[in-house]
């Protein structure tokens, strides 16, 4: 059975070898080391020199936390962009460690604009502007760097935040080049791990606010006071201890960022470049069944996703077991004006680098097949 859902995604043999490595202590001379190189390849990921990476036991939504704990402030004004389901629980979080909210939405199907976010800039001053990169409700693909442009051309002061859970390792972030404050995410989808690790990279400006905030860090667990020194340490090669790591899934992890920044056969650029081809395969297929995705716009589609409508009268009772029966696995809707009216398909990491598998060829056969199946039954029904 392959597993084609937006995350957990399947991962390689040597990452899922690598996860069951025997237990040891976290202060063990030899898994010190891997733990410093998961802090330096997480850098490489995204194309920064100096940004911080925090590599914390807990899912992608505790990177939600750690923003909300460490850089808000009570009463502090947040703008959160909209593209999906995941932006209102991102606002949700904010709002519970005290922030004032606003949510700037775009119309379903589509990211917002530059000229939406500049509006929404020159009507009020925000500490902080969140963005979705890839929402995994819909599949729509921010634009991250334009969006951040008119940040740092409108509120220069405002910090850029990227929820990129559903984006990493299979778009391209460029964090430095880009101006981005936070990008967080998890271990479950592009950077083809499972799941478990919650994974956050701050630039020193990010740092900066931290460091001057006035009111206490209003969690424990995420706060940066504490973790801080255990990310310095590791990677300086010292113990050091907050809460024990998860020192298996850091192996995996390990073993996954040698593959994704370390291949001498796949580079990272080539990576981004395989996934876009292994995307605009899927979706091609999807198009000659004449079926609409939920994103409207080409340039807003994501590499790592597809999600796609239902045809009339289809539903996923008829097309999810049916896919499963033939090897793949699917996820159904999440986004909760449409969440019955379509489906999700995932294509990134190893599936969509490793063509060699077959699995995105898997895929699109298993999809044209039971359509097929699909209208063979219901045309025999109205016989």
């Amino acid at each position: 059975m392959s597993s084609s859902i937006p995350g957990p995604i399947e991962v390689t043999d040597e990452v899922l070898y690598a996860n069951a490595h025997p237990s040891m202590a976290h202060t063990s001379p030899e898994f010190i080391p891997v733990f410093g190189d998961c802090i330096r390849m997480t850098r490489d990921v995204l194309f920064t020199k100096d940004a911080q990476p925090f590599i914390i036991s807990g899912s992608g939504t505790l990177g939600w936390d750690q923003v909300a704990a460490n850089l808000v402030e009570p009463n502090d004004n947040v703008l959160v962009l909209h593209s999906g389901y995941f932006g209102d629980s991102f606002a949700e979080c904010l709002e519970s460690y005290g922030a004032n909210v606003t949510e700037l939405q775009a119309s379903l199907g589509h990211g917002v604009s530059p000229s939406q976010l500049e509006r929404a800039l020159r009507e009020k001053q925000y500490k902080m502007v969140t963005l979705t990169h890839v929402d995994t409700s819909t599949g729509v693909l921010s634009d991250a760097k334009a969006l951040a442009g008119v940040v740092h051309d409108v509120s220069p002061d405002a910090l850029v935040v990227v929820d990129a859970v559903c984006s990493v390792a299979s778009e391209e972030i460029r964090m430095d080049d880009w101006g981005l404050d936070v990008v967080l995410t998890a271990s479950q989808k592009g950077l083809g791990t499972p799941p478990g690790l919650s994974i956050l990279v701050a630039s020193q400006r990010a740092l900066g606010v931290f460091r001057k905030r006035i009111a206490p860090v209003s969690s424990y667990y995420v706060s940066w006071k504490k973790w801080l020194p255990i990310m310095e340490a590791y990677e300086a090669n010292r113990p050091a201890y907050f809460a024990t790591p998860p020192v298996n899934l850091i192996y995996a992890y390990n073993i996954s960022l040698k593959q994704i920044v370390r291949s001498p056969a796949l580079p990272l650029t080539e990576r981004f470049k395989r996934h876009n081809q292994a995307s605009q395969t899927v979706k091609d297929a999807l198009e000659c069944l004449g079926l609409v995705q939920v994103a409207q716009c080409k340039e807003e589609r994501a590499n790592g996703m597809t999600a796609v409508y239902f045809p009339e009268g289809v539903t996923a009772a008829d097309l999810l077991p049916r896919m499963a029966s033939r090897g793949v696995v699917i996820a159904g809707g999440l986004h909760k004006d449409i969440k019955d009216k379509y489906f999700r398909i995932g294509h990134m990491g190893v599936t969509a680098v490793d063509e060699k598998r077959g699995d995105i060829e898997k895929i699109v056969n298993s999809l044209r097949d039971s359509f097929a199946d699909i209208k063979a039954q219901k045309n025999h029904v109205k016989h």
